[in-house]
């Protein structure tokens, strides 16, 4: 009943943005005036086309309420898989990425992560980002102990010696000596590459439009992630960028929306290389 949704469109901009494909959700499908298609239609103003409709992208129509369509889901999800001959070796030391981490005061540093690869065993001594430790304990989302976490299982993990940042790297290895240089070969690359991020963001759009006339930077499409304080100067500075785009460079908005610029944005501009263009609005404090 709510269609599509600011948050909806920037998951979409995150995918499109990571090149990765899209399996759409039509939540509340229970709702006795439930127009699924009227959510799919809408989705075609952001180049998202279901199946239904011609297109490539998977549509699968659940209710959280009732638990409808989630067999589907899954089924949708494993598909996908398949086609893109996701595989992954079950027998090997685990590695994978950190999805969020707590300091929780019973437990101590919680680091909740995604086992991309091997297998994650309670005892293995494991390397987060900047973060050690031996695992003490394999939690699952219905908080059962696990004795281990196979390929694509997302577990909390207790025993770390601190709590690592979200989208870190963890990796299983055979010794706490090795444990311990690993930790401070990451802390020496995070304290070089905050240094580089600080001169980045001291960097004037003067000095980036310098580089791209002088040909140091070289490139012909400039991502852009645009935030204003009312949609209407969203829109007209996206289509503005777009008519002043020539045949040797033009610039794309990724993502243009109203509000603030949350941390979400940052790590969007981040990973697309994006200068972000903030017009009547400012960063919220975890962005900054």
């Amino acid at each position: 009943d709510d269609s599509v949704m600011p948050q909806t469109i920037e998951s979409i901009n995150h995918a499109k943005a990571a090149g990765v494909p899209i399996i759409v959700a039509v939540n509340k499908s229970d709702l006795p005036d439930a127009n699924a298609d009227k959510v799919l239609t809408d989705l075609l103003q952001h180049d998202v086309q279901v199946e239904s409709m011609g297109g490539s992208t998977q549509a699968v129509k659940v209710s959280a309420l009732t638990g409808a369509g989630l067999d589907e889901l899954t089924d949708a999800i494993t598909l996908q898989a398949e086609l893109l001959e996701l595989k992954a070796n079950p027998a090997r030391p685990a590695d994978g990425t950190v999805i969020e981490s707590q300091l929780d005061k019973g437990r101590g540093p919680v680091a909740t992560v995604l086992v991309k690869r091997g297998t994650l065993k309670r005892g293995d001594i494991v390397v987060a980002g900047a973060q050690w430790g031996k695992v003490r304990a394999l939690v699952d989302e219905r908080g059962q102990q696990l004795k281990d976490a196979g390929p694509s299982l997302p577990v909390e993990v207790l025993g770390l010696d601190g709590a690592p940042d979200p989208g870190d790297q963890f990796v299983v290895v055979d010794t706490e000596a090795r444990a311990r240089e690993v930790t401070e070969y990451r802390v020496r690359q995070k304290r070089q590459v905050s240094g580089k991020a600080g001169a980045a963001a001291r960097a004037s759009l003067d000095q980036l439009l310098s580089k791209l006339k002088d040909g140091s930077v070289e490139t012909s499409e400039l991502p852009v992630v645009v935030k204003g304080d009312v949609q209407g100067s969203v829109e007209a500075i996206s289509q503005s960028l777009d008519k002043i785009s020539t045949d040797e460079v033009r610039a794309r908005v990724i993502h243009g929306a109203v509000g603030g610029i949350s941390e979400s944005d940052v790590l969007l501009a981040q990973s697309s290389e994006a200068p972000i263009f903030a017009f009547n609005v400012r960063a919220n404090k975890q962005a900054r």
